[in-house]
């Protein structure tokens, strides 16, 4: 049986019915949320208890709409989650909820944000994902490079290496941090090994017959460097290829590469001489030897001083055994044969080893021929280095005496010699006569010796002589 409404309460119902068809409106499914809609409005349709009440307030409904969910879930992967909403619902994602975001070490947020709230448009404020941090990439360093654990993310360990022939300079290792950066800089390859080089061997080397040197070669030794196998520059310090001296010689090779890195290998030569047991001149005589006077295949030259006549080898040379050919060269005095039957045999004894000065005289209180005799006396020293022997012609024949040195020459072979250089016997006269056998000079007078000797110096192979008897120190004082 129906009953009839008051007509008083006309107004409460339709505000009632109002309410209804509003709720009923808005009931309807947020399409893909999976939770029932509230309004835009967050301050009308936040959580409350209210009384609805017409116009005479005579009736009161509750309008609930606590633990109503509005935005998706909140989940984090790598992170952890805490949500506030507006008046400690159950629902941490009721419109207006804010939820913190933390990711776990090693990771951060994405684009920055680490706070959302729930918005009216049923959707988050912003982006809530957690990515891992990542370092910026490593430099890779020329001639090495490096790798790592994982990358360039965060805890990944990069381990550096070199080529061969670099060396590291820098940290072996780096690890990227939770603030994006390494433990440190980044590491260098550097050439910081010396090249390497080798230094040629070589052996004693024996000089050739006749010479105190010997002929060394030997290729420039290439260096090696272990980095680029490049080289700047190869410097011997000593004596480069060629002929060496007897002894020891040291040398080295410095190599250069171009991180200027060096590296010195040292080498020697050594030139042996094979030598005889020294010769000297024989007494009255002169040796001149080739090459080094007593080295293997060195050949020596002997000549007497004029009036000796030399015995044994002329030359001798000294052979790879280190001993001398021939027989010891000794000089003896000119045995002068005054038993010849002429005057041309007599001087042919002195031809090419003694130069003649021969004196006449009337007789021997001829004061020329005793001033003459008495200045040679003193000079005889100088005779001898000029190889003059001295003919004396006193008297007139048959009575005449002839000598040279203390031997008398019989009175025939006297004027025989007088009658061959036209040597008049009635006066003084004196005679110079060359080793080849020429009339040089003549004289009527005495003269010095000094005189003489400057005549004598001049003559063909004195100079010759000369240089012998100095280099034998033979020498008048």
């Amino acid at each position: 049986m129906l009953k009839m409404i008051p007509h008083g309460n006309m107004d409460t119902w339709a505000i009632v019915v109002l309410v209804v068809v509003v709720q009923h409106c808005f009931s309807f499914t947020y399409e893909g949320s999976g939770y029932h809609g509230y309004g835009d409005d967050e301050d009308a349709y936040a959580h409350r208890n209210g009384d609805v009440r017409g116009k005479t307030g005579s009736i009161q409904y509750s309008l609930d709409y606590e633990g109503t969910p509005w935005c998706a879930p909140i989940k984090v992967k790598h992170g952890d989650v805490s949500c506030r909403s507006p008046r400690g619902e159950y629902y941490k994602n009721v419109m207006g909820s804010r939820c913190k975001i933390r990711c776990k070490r090693g990771y951060e947020i994405q684009q920055g944000h680490s706070e959302v709230v729930c918005m009216a448009s049923k959707h988050w404020s912003g982006n809530y994902a957690c990515r891992e941090i990542r370092c910026p990439k490593l430099q890779m360093p020329a001639n090495g490079g490096y790798k790592c654990s994982d990358g360039s993310y965060f805890n990944s360990r990069c381990e550096f290496f070199c080529s061969p022939g670099y060396s590291l300079k820098g940290p072996n290792t780096v690890t990227c941090q939770y603030h994006k950066s390494w433990t440190s800089g980044g590491s260098v390859c550097m050439d910081m090994d010396a090249p390497v080089i080798k230094c040629p061997n070589l052996k004693d080397k024996s000089a050739e017959p006749g010479m105190v040197t010997a002929r060394v070669t030997w290729e420039t030794p290439e260096g090696l460097d272990t980095a680029d196998g490049i080289l700047t520059d190869v410097i011997l310090k000593g004596k480069p290829p060629g002929h060496f001296p007897e002894g020891l010689h040291k040398m080295s090779y410095t190599v250069f590469d171009r991180a200027g890195n060096k590296a010195s290998c040292r080498f020697s030569v050594r030139v042996r001489v094979r030598r005889c047991s020294p010769l000297s001149s024989p007494e009255n005589g002169y040796m001149k030897c080739d090459s080094d006077r007593d080295n293997y295949g060195a050949t020596c030259h002997f000549r007497c001083t004029g009036g000796y006549e030399l015995q044994g080898s002329i030359a001798r040379v000294c052979q790879y055994g280190l001993t001398w050919s021939g027989m010891e060269t000794t000089c003896t005095a000119m045995n002068i044969n005054v038993g010849v039957r002429t005057a041309s045999d007599l001087l042919d004894q002195f031809y090419e080893k003694r130069r003649l000065l021969i004196i006449s005289a009337p007789t021997a209180a001829n004061h020329y021929y005793r001033f003459q005799m008495s200045n040679l006396q003193h000079a005889q020293c100088g005779l001898d280095l000029r190889h003059v022997t001295v003919i004396e012609l006193v008297g007139i024949y048959p009575a005449q005496i002839g000598r040279i040195s203390h031997r008398l020459v019989p009175p025939g072979l006297s004027l025989q010699l007088r009658l061959l250089l036209q040597i008049s016997n009635n006066n003084f006269n004196m005679v110079m006569i060359d080793k080849q056998g020429m009339d040089r000079e003549r004289y009527t007078y005495p003269i010095t010796s000094a005189q003489m000797f400057t005549t004598i110096d001049i003559w063909q192979g004195r100079k010759d002589e000369m240089l012998l008897q100095q280099e034998a120190g033979h020498t008048c004082q």
